[in-house]
């Protein structure tokens, strides 16, 4: 990752201002700053790099809008020249919190603007430097920026170099980095230790499907378990996928790399949880041994399953690792999946959707959601629909064959696996930007993990 924060006090200034306050702001400055302004034809939108008397560049003026996003940074780290800038002034507001969360939005918004995914393509370009007061500043914000790296880098490989023993690479590195641990269960271990789901579904690939399960954290503290989808590539199995909905499938796992994303959070944050991962890992792929549609399995829960559509699978590989989850009672358990694309047609692929069994613990991730601007949007659990799961030879069937609700009755098909007591939220995300927006290129994309993170945050840190 190309260093894009570092501790100093040096640094062209820049002046950030809402909008409304560029005439006002106008007027207090030098005759000299006036006139190139006017002459630069300056509207009062985007930024403007503003000389000093012999001609380098002074300061900066960045203009945004009073309802800015958390991207508050926008794109100016890719606009301006390379060099090393400082905040000399945000928007000023009567809340000190307030000004304090603005200067940490700004940061991690540059850091997340000067993004590049260059495994593969060499990119030279040299990005400039934001300036921070103190070593406190830039590690929180540097939490916030690996983690979200994290999350987008897993996206954006492509399913040759990330299969399901890359996905366990990544979590033995992070159990190293974190004095957490790890357990894999490959191939027909899976079978042994009773995940019949998990290994159906990947069992065509040459990829050995697997159950990674990391841990971490003090086993006396409140237990929080994240399960996270890591279907490595998604061919859609015998029921096959056409070219264009199987061209970005290897976002698939971006369930995995957003748990990951988010534990990464936790525990560099050191929350007083004790934190379980779960990643069924997999590559849904075409062979003589794919399970097949009408085939019946056996869950760890013990419900059967009738498969009505082997690109249903991602619920299949879910549902054995979310039992185990629940086993152990945690306080909370979240999951993360690019589930469904009734999802995506219902909120669009900006907006993540989210189902939870808690009224009250999902008005609290909402509001959580709001005040970190990370939107999110709870859609329900209608029981009624449960009966569109109904099989005549099995206990459910993993999906309906009507188009409508389908982010519903798959949320309801996962719901079947967790004890009604025990609180969860399970998330449908596209983890991809399909267009580029400030600060967020097109491709992997987290959502809604700085939510959760608040969340977590403000339940149990002491």
């Amino acid at each position: 990752m190309k260093t894009s924060l570092t501790v100093a006090t040096e640094g062209t200034p820049i002046s950030v201002i809402y909008a409304d306050q560029y005439p006002a702001w106008l007027t207090q400055q030098t005759p000299a700053t006036q006139t190139w302004l006017t002459q630069t034809q300056f509207e009062g939108k985007g930024f403007r790099l503003l000389p000093g008397p012999d001609g380098s560049i002074q300061a900066v003026l960045f203009v945004v809008e009073r309802n800015a996003d958390f991207f508050i940074a926008g794109d100016l780290p890719q606009l301006l020249p390379k060099g090393q800038y400082r905040i000399a002034s945000l928007p000023e507001s009567p809340d000190p919190d307030q000004n304090s969360l603005l200067a940490k939005e700004f940061a991690i918004s540059w850091g997340l603007a000067c993004y590049q995914y260059d495994r593969y393509k060499a990119n030279s370009k040299e990005l400039p430097v934001l300036a921070l007061e103190t070593e406190e500043q830039m590690q929180e914000a540097q939490h916030f920026i690996e983690s979200i790296y994290l999350v987008r880098d897993m996206i954006n490989c492509p399913a040759s170099d990330l299969m399901p023993q890359d996905v366990s690479k990544i979590v033995n590195k992070l159990s190293v980095d974190f004095s957490a641990s790890s357990r894999h269960l490959v191939g027909d271990e899976l079978l042994a230790e009773n995940y019949p789901t998990i290994h159906a579904v990947g069992r065509a690939s040459i990829h050995e499907p697997r159950l990674i399960d990391l841990t971490w954290g003090n086993p006396e503290h409140p237990k929080v378990t994240l399960v996270g989808k890591g279907v490595c590539f998604d061919s859609g199995g015998l029921d096959l996928k056409p070219a264009s909905a199987m061209r970005q499938m290897k976002k698939d796992m971006g369930g995995a790399a957003h748990v990951l994303g988010l534990a990464s959070l936790i525990m560099r944050h050191q929350l007083p949880v004790r934190l379980r991962v779960m990643i069924p890992a997999v590559e849904n792929a075409v062979s003589s041994n794919a399970f097949r549609p009408g085939d019946i399995i056996k869950t760890r829960q013990g419900l059967t399953v009738e498969v009505d559509n082997t690109d249903a699978e991602g619920r299949l590989v879910l549902c054995d690792a979310l039992t185990e989850a629940d086993s152990e009672k945690p306080d909370l358990i979240v999951d993360f999946a690019t589930l469904t694309g009734a999802c995506r047609v219902a909120l669009g692929t900006e907006l993540p959707g989210f189902f939870s069994n808690d009224d009250n613990l999902a008005y609290e991730m909402f509001q959580m959601s709001k005040l970190v601007k990370d939107p999110i949007w709870q859609l329900p659990l209608h029981a009624p629909y449960q009966s569109m799961l109904k099989s005549e030879i099995a206990d459910t069937l993993n999906s309906v064959e009507s188009p409508f609700g389908g982010a519903i009755t798959a949320a309801l098909y996962l719901q079947l696996f967790v004890s009604p007591t025990t609180p969860w939220v399970h998330f449908d995300v596209m983890a991809w930007n399909n267009r580029k927006l400030p600060g967020r290129p097109v491709g992997g994309e987290a959502f809604g993990i700085r939510a959760v993170f608040e969340y977590l945050k403000t339940r149990y840190q002491v």
